[in-house]
Order: C-alpha cells, then sequence, then structure tokens
C-alpha cells in the first residue's frame, strides 16, 4: 500500500505542479546557470547508494584557494526562498517515481555519515528515504542530530499508512509556516560529526 501511494502520490503531483517545476527551472537557469538540478549520491534504504535530484540553490563561488565558500556564502536569494518553500525537494518526486525514495520516510543524508551512526541511529536506514518525515514536521532543522535520528527511530518502529498521511498534511502546514528552516547560524544544518557509539 505504501509504494501505491508513493507511485501515485508522486504522479499526480507530477502532473499537478508541473507548471511550476517549469518555471522554477526557467529561474534557477537564468540566476544560477547551469546546472539546474543538483545532484548527490545518497543513502538509501539499507545504506544503498542512489542519485538524489534537488533545484539548485547555491552558486559555484570559491575562495582565492580554489575551494567552495562555505554553505552560508553560496547560499542565494533564490535558493534561501527555495529552501524555505520546500520547492528546492520537488525534484525528489522523480527519486521517488524510480523507487529510490518515498513520499514519506527519514531523509537521506551524506554517504560520509554512514560510518558515524551508531547501531540505533543506522536503524533510520530499514526504510526508503522520504522527502518528509518524522522529523520534518517536529522540528526539522531546529532540532540536533541526536534528536532528529530518535524521530526517525520512532517512525521506523511505528510506520503505517495513516502515520504518512497525517505526516503528508503536517508537512503541507510545515512548508506554509516555514518553521525550522535553519539551525542557529548555519543556513541548514552543521554537519554530523558522530555521535556516542554505544546503543
Amino acid at each position: 500500500m505504501k509504494r501505491a501511494m508513493d507511485l501515485v502520490g508522486a504522479l499526480a503531483a507530477l502532473v499537478l505542479l508541473s507548471p511550476i517545476v517549469v518555471v522554477l527551472c526557467i529561474l534557477v537557469r537564468s540566476k544560477l546557470g547551469s546546472p539546474v538540478f543538483f545532484c548527490q549520491v545518497r543513502p538509501g534504504i539499507e545504506g544503498r547508494p542512489f542519485k538524489m535530484v534537488k533545484f539548485r540553490t547555491m552558486s559555484d563561488e570559491r575562495g582565492p584557494d580554489g575551494a567552495l565558500l562555505p554553505d552560508d556564502q553560496r547560499l542565494t536569494a533564490l535558493g534561501a526562498w527555495l529552501r524555505s518553500t520546500s520547492l528546492d525537494e520537488l525534484p525528489e518526486l522523480f527519486n521517488v517515481l524510480k523507487g529510490d525514495m518515498s513520499l514519506v520516510g527519514p531523509r537521506p543524508l551524506l554517504m560520509d555519515y554512514l560510518s558515524l551512526y551508531n547501531d540505533r541511529q543506522a536503524r533510520r536506514h530499514e526504510v526508503r528515504p522520504g522527502i518528509t518525515g518524522w522529523a520534518q514536521i517536529n522540528g526539522r532543522n531546529a532540532l540536533s542530530w541526536e534528536e532528529k535520528f530518535e524521530l526517525d527511530v520512532w517512525y521506523v518502529d511505528n510506520r503505517s499508512l495513516w502515520l504518512d498521511i497525517k505526516i503528508l498534511f503536517k508537512t503541507v502546514l510545515q512548508v506554509l509556516k516555514r518553521d525550522g528552516i535553519s539551525h542557529g547560524e548555519d543556513a541548514t544544518m552543521p554537519r554530523f560529526k558522530g555521535s556516542n557509539r554505544d546503543d
């Protein structure tokens, strides 16, 4: 049932939102140039890698040493707006259609983090990652990493079709309120550096 809801929901959303997707493609191309999409390998179910697609929100500005500037310096006004409205996530609907992601599940993080999780935190990979999830409607980036992982594991243990519907409904309200977009002084979240290795 969950996979069926993912397919129907993602396809319906892409059809309904296709005009918005086209406009956003034009905006990103005109403001940030090419490529329009940001693609990055992320861990999926059981930690298997897949290529996640989002709208690009950052410039490629580099410092004198040739290294990319920090995220908060490369995040453009358009990018900040896309993130605050969660519109940068729309291309992930294609990931849902492919089966790499679900509409609801723990957010796919960086491959580098896989070796940093303790056994309990690693359980977030027992299900497909999602466009939205239990942690996203309960604080989003305002939470600490440990709090987010606890909410992810709670979802893994309590997931159901009705819970997914509740999360999707509350996600719409969360996006409209634009709560929990940043974490303190960081544009999104600081890098996860690991926590206690015990369960």
